[in-house]
């Protein structure tokens, strides 16, 4: 695809967004090298991240694309670099729980690490690093007048089917997907309801044979507080191993 980035519309931690020069529906995700843990406090980077990130979100959309979920995602002109429907993104992060882990736990402390969480459970967080991106409730968000009924509705739908869909994909590999986080956009042509932003190795927990300690996933940076250049290049390699492994997600078959 020969494409032309236009002006930078806006530019975030790991990403930045431009337009599409002469196409005013559609929009360029260019994947940065940074990676980022605390609400951005700690920042690293690793050179060949972003085409690392890019490769594997590109292997999610077209999976998901497969499988009838509406998203933005066009096409991928190269590793670094999205094609999408332009979005007016909702502030929300949607996250779909499969295992019992992380900042769940703390919420829910009479729940075990580890345990299987049936059916999975799914959390609203509001977009804010100020005030550290807070859980807020489905009554909040249409009192905020962040999204309607219905499209909470929607975007309830969609994640779960977006979990189950990568959940067995993951599951053919003999990776347990323990949770997920994802966003939503309106598409600026048409306000449709859609799949935005990015799904990468920053966007999930997974451990491969279901064991933690094997994990793959950003947590790997979270957890090592004085990193150095041998543990960035660790964390790339496990990037570059997801990002081979989502390869593969094309030709999964879903039954």
């Amino acid at each position: 695809m020969v494409f032309e980035k236009g002006a930078l519309i806006a530019e975030g931690k790991t990403k930045r967004v431009f337009e599409l020069a002469g196409d005013a529906r559609r929009a360029v995700i260019e994947s940065k090298d940074d990676i980022t843990a605390g609400d951005g406090v700690r920042c690293d980077l690793i050179p060949g991240k972003g085409a690392i990130s890019g490769r594997t979100t590109a292997n999610v959309f077209r999976f998901l694309n497969k499988h009838g979920v509406a998203t933005h995602f066009v096409d991928a002109p190269n590793d670094r670099t999205m094609v999408v429907q332009r979005c007016k993104m909702i502030p929300l992060e949607v996250v779909i729980r499969r295992i019992a882990a992380g900042s769940y736990l703390k919420r829910n402390p009479e729940a075990k690490e580890g345990e299987k969480l049936e059916p999975v459970v799914l959390e609203f967080f509001l977009k804010d690093d100020a005030r550290h991106d807070p859980l807020i409730e489905k009554h909040e968000i249409m009192k905020e007048k962040i999204a309607t009924a219905s499209e909470v509705g929607e975007m309830e739908n969609l994640a779960r089917l977006v979990f189950l869909l990568l959940e067995e994909a993951w599951k053919q590999q003999d990776v347990v997907l323990v949770d997920l986080k994802i966003e939503f956009g309106r598409t600026t042509a048409g306000g449709k309801l859609v799949l935005a932003d990015v799904v990468d190795n920053d966007s999930w927990r997974i451990w491969p044979h279901g064991r933690k300690e094997e994990m793959l996933d950003k947590q790997v940076y979270r957890n090592d507080k004085a990193i150095n250049a041998e543990g960035l290049e660790r964390v790339k390699r496990n990037y570059e191993i997801v990002a081979e492994m989502t390869a593969k997600f094309v030709d999964t078959k879903i039954e």
